[in-house]
C-alpha cells in the first residue's frame, strides 16, 4: 500500500461528447492510495493522509501526474528508421521501412531492438501500446517476452502479407494461420499481453490472407475462447496513391474499408491507422461497427499524406485516438503528437475541429484505452484502474518550468505541457504500481 501526493490531471469524460471542461478531473494537491498496483482511493491529499497516516508516502511535487500514455499505432521494427524525410508513403516503405524490417529475421538483431523499443516507449511515458509487430515469428516471440518482462500493457501480433512486398517479408496464408495460432497459444492473455491480428494493409494482402485474418479474429473459428480479447489492426486510407492501388487490386469493392469489411474485419475490436482520406460511407461503416481510427499526426505531416479529417470522424461517430507511427512518425512522445494534431485542425480552418488541451490529453490517454477495450483498467487515474502513470516534472529553469508557474488553472497548465514538453520532462513512469522509469 502506497500513498502518492501530486497535482493529478486526467480526463474521465469524453470531451468530444459535450463541454470539454466537463471531461477534465483535477486535484491540485491530490492523493492516490495504491494497493497491489490498483488505485483504491483518490481525493484531496490532506484527507487521504489523515485516513492513512502510517502508509508509505511518495511525494511527486512539481509538474503534473497524468495517466500513462496510450499509443494506438507504433511499429516495433521501425525504431531505428526514424527520420526518412522527403518521401511519400510508398517510396518511404520501399527505401526506409521495409529494408529495416527484413533485418528482424535474425534474432540477434531483433533482440536488442525489442529491448530498445520497450524501454523507449516507457521512457517516453507510454504504458499501453497497440504495436504493429514483425513479419517474423521469432521476432514476435522476442517482443512479447520483452513486453512481459517490463510489465507493459502490450497488444501486438505477427504482420501478415502475401504479395507486392519484398519476398522475404511474404508468407502463404496457410503459414500465416499456423504461425499466428502458435503465437496466440504462447502469449495471448499472459499477464498484460494480448494478440492483435495484423495484416499490413490490403495492398499487400490477398483475399485469401484476409480470410485467414477473419479466422484468427473469430468468432466461428477454433479461437472462440480467445475471440473477445483478440484485437485487429491495419492501415487504411493513408495516402492517395495507396488508396488508388488498393482499388485496382480489389475490383468490385466499394472502397478501402470494404476490403476489410467483406471479411468481417471491421468490428468493435478493430483499430485502423491513419484514415486520412475516408469516404462518408467508410466512416458510417466504422461507426456502426464501433471501430476506431488511430490518428498519427507527425507521420501524416512527414510523409505528406494529408490533414486528418477529425471533424468528419466525430460527426459520423467514429472514435479517434493517437498513434506515434514510428518510424514514419518523428518520435514516441505522444504530447508531441497531440500538439501536431492541434496544428492540423487549425490548418483545416472551417473544416477542422478546434482542439482544447482537454481534447489533447483525452486523445493521448483515455481515448486510446477505449479504442483497445481497456478503459476499465487504464487511461484514467480513477478508482479501480491500474496505477499506470507518467509524472511530467520539468526543470524549474526550463521554458516549461517557467510557464507552468504562470498557469492560471489546470487547463492552462495542460496547454503549456502540450506546447512545450519534451521527453526530458518525463520524471517518472509507473506500470501497475511498479516504478518503470525514473529520471
Amino acid at each position: 500500500m502506497t500513498l502518492y501526493r501530486a497535482t493529478i490531471v486526467d480526463t474521465p469524460g469524453d470531451p468530444f461528447a459535450g463541454d470539454p471542461a466537463d471531461a477534465l478531473a483535477t486535484d491540485p494537491d491530490g492523493g492516490l492510495l495504491v494497493i497491489d498496483g490498483v488505485i483504491r482511493e483518490r481525493g484531496p491529499f490532506a484527507a487521504l493522509r489523515a485516513d492513512h497516516p502510517d502508509e508509505p508516502l511518495v511525494e511527486l511535487t512539481g509538474g503534473l501526474l497524468l495517466p500513462g500514455f496510450v499509443d494506438t499505432h507504433v511499429h516495433y521494427p521501425q525504431l531505428r528508421a526514424i527520420g526518412g524525410l522527403g518521401m511519400p508513403l510508398l517510396d518511404w516503405l520501399e527505401q526506409c521501412a521495409l529494408p529495416e524490417e527484413s533485418r528482424l529475421a535474425e534474432p540477434e538483431y531483433a533482440a536488442p531492438l525489442a529491448q530498445e523499443f520497450v524501454s523507449e516507449l516507457i521512457a517516453h511515458g507510454t504504458t499501453t501500446a497497440l504495436v504493429f509487430g514483425s513479419h517474423f515469428e521469432s521476432a514476435m516471440d522476442i517482443l512479447f517476452a520483452a513486453g512481459q518482462d517490463a510489465g507493459l500493457n502490450l497488444t501486438t501480433g505477427l504482420v501478415l502479407s502475401d504479395r507486392i512486398l519484398r519476398p522475404d517479408l511474404l508468407c502463404s496464408p496457410a503459414d500465416a494461420l499456423a504461425a499466428s495460432q502458435r503465437l496466440i497459444d504462447r502469449w495471448h492473455g499472459k499477464g498484460r499481453l494480448r494478440y492483435a491480428v495484423t495484416p499490413r494493409f490490403s495492398l499487400s494482402t490477398t483475399d485469401e490472407m484476409l480470410e485467414v485474418c477473419r479466422q484468427l479474429l473469430g468468432p466461428g473459428s477454433d479461437r472462440d475462447a480467445h475471440a473477445a480479447d483478440i484485437w485487429f489492426t491495419s492501415h487504411v486510407n493513408e495516402n492517395l496513391a495507396e488508396v488508388q492501388t488498393v482499388a485496382d487490386l480489389f475490383p468490385g469493392t466499394a472502397h478501402y474499408i470494404d476490403t476489410y469489411h467483406r471479411h468481417g474485419l471491421v468490428t468493435d475490436r478493430s483499430v485502423f491507422a491513419h484514415n486520412v482520406h475516408p469516404t462518408d460511407h467508410e466512416l458510417d461503416l466504422m461507426a456502426q461497427a464501433g471501430a476506431w481510427a488511430a490518428h498519427c499526426p507527425t507521420s501524416n505531416s512527414a510523409l505528406g499524406s494529408g490533414l486528418f479529417p477529425l471533424a468528419r470522424h466525430v460527426r459520423h461517430g467514429v472514435g479517434v485516438a493517437l498513434g506515434s507511427d514510428v518510424g514514419a512518425g518523428t518520435g514516441l512522445f505522444l504530447p508531441k503528437e497531440g500538439l501536431q494534431a492541434y496544428f492540423m485542425q487549425q490548418l483545416l480552418g472551417a473544416q477542422g475541429l478546434p482542439l482544447t488541451p482537454v481534447h489533447l490529453l483525452y486523445l493521448a490517454t483515455h481515448a486510446g484505452a477505449r479504442a483497445l477495450g481497456l478503459a476499465d483498467r487504464v487511461g484514467t487515474l480513477t478508482v479501480g484502474r491500474d496505477f499506470d502513470a507518467v509524472w511530467l516534472r520539468p526543470e524549474p529553469s526550463s521554458s516549461l518550468g517557467i510557464n507552468l508557474r504562470q498557469a492560471a488553472d489546470p487547463t492552462d497548465a495542460l496547454a503549456r505541457v502540450f506546447a512545450l514538453s519534451t521527453p526530458h520532462d518525463v520524471a517518472g513512469v509507473w506500470l501497475r504500481g511498479e516504478p518503470a522509469y525514473t529520471r
